[in-house]
């Protein structure tokens, strides 16, 4: 079934894929892609945080279990809905699965960018925007998959961020983790 916003999907979809045709913006797309495969990147990052951060250790490891827990939502949601991946063009990576909506990559990057941001990390949501358009440049998933990702992981970590900022009021309270 044809929804109306399907030929401005395809439109966008295509001329974001064709800057990938520059081997410099593949490579970058590629990478983040990667990078971004299961949310490994933000999970890293959030138990490298809980690492080099020990005071605030306990925040860092519920900002990285909200990370998770929202990648795993939108891998669920991704189960049920079951949209085909675009077909219109060649894609740069190859995927864990046939299914588009949402996207499971900008679900972990915005979780991450909330979640993370909670305990003052800038440098996420940038790198998280860049990881949302990989996967438009690498012709995986149609912008309304990328934005109803980045919708539900937002909202997902937006949900817990008083959760993981609690760790961080003890913190600052004399109590530890």
């Amino acid at each position: 079934m044809d929804r109306p916003t399907d030929d401005l999907d395809h439109r966008i979809l295509a001329a974001l894929h064709a800057r990938g045709a520059d081997p410099r913006v593949a490579r970058v797309a590629c990478a983040l892609s990667r990078a971004g495969e299961h949310g490994a990147l933000w999970l890293a990052a959030g138990l490298a945080g809980a690492v080099v951060d020990v005071p605030r250790r306990g925040a860092w490891l519920r900002a990285t279990a909200l990370t998770a827990g929202a990648h795993l939502v939108g891998s669920l949601v991704k189960r049920i809905v079951r949209r085909p991946r675009p077909v219109h063009v060649e894609p740069l990576v190859r995927t864990a699965g046939r299914h588009s909506f949402p996207s499971s990559h900008a679900t972990s990057a915005a979780a991450a960018a909330v979640a993370y941001g909670a305990l003052g990390v800038r440098g996420v949501p940038p790198l998280a925007a860049a990881m949302c358009l990989s996967r438009l440049v690498v012709g995986v998933h149609y912008p309304t998959d990328v934005a109803a990702g980045a919708a539900l992981g937002a909202l997902t970590a937006r949900a817990g961020a008083r959760w993981v900022k609690g760790g961080v009021r003890e913190v600052q309270g004399g109590a530890h983790d």
